[in-house]
C-alpha cells in the first residue's frame, strides 16, 4: 500500500425492507407475549418506542424506519390486496 495514494472507504448502505422489519418486530412482540398489532399501532400513533420490546433488538430495528414509511407500506399493501391493484 502506497502511503501517498488516496485510500477509498466505501460505506454500504443497508437497504431497509419495511416488510422484513415489521415481520421481525411482530415475531419479537409475539414471543414476549404481547399483542403485536396493538403494540405496533401504539408505536405508530404515538412515536413512543416503549411500545416495542427490546427483545431480539426489535426496538432498535423499528427505529431504523420512519413511522410514515410504515403507514405508507401498510396502505399500499391494503390497497393492492383489497382492490387487486
Amino acid at each position: 500500500m502506497d502511503k501517498n495514494q488516496t485510500q477509498y472507504f466505501n460505506v454500504v448502505k443497508e437497504e431497509l425492507d419495511v416488510y422484513k422489519i415489521l415481520e421481525r418486530v411482530y415475531e419479537a412482540l409475539e414471543e414476549k407475549g404481547y399483542n403485536p398489532v396493538n403494540q405496533m399501532v401504539g408505536y405508530v400513533m404515538s412515536g413512543d418506542p416503549t411500545y416495542i420490546t427490546s427483545h431480539k433488538n426489535a426496538r432498535s430495528i423499528i427505529g431504523k424506519v420512519e413511522r410514515d414509511e410504515i403507514i405508507e407500506v401498510l396502505f399500499e399493501n391494503y390497497i393492492e390486496t383489497r382492490f387487486n391493484k
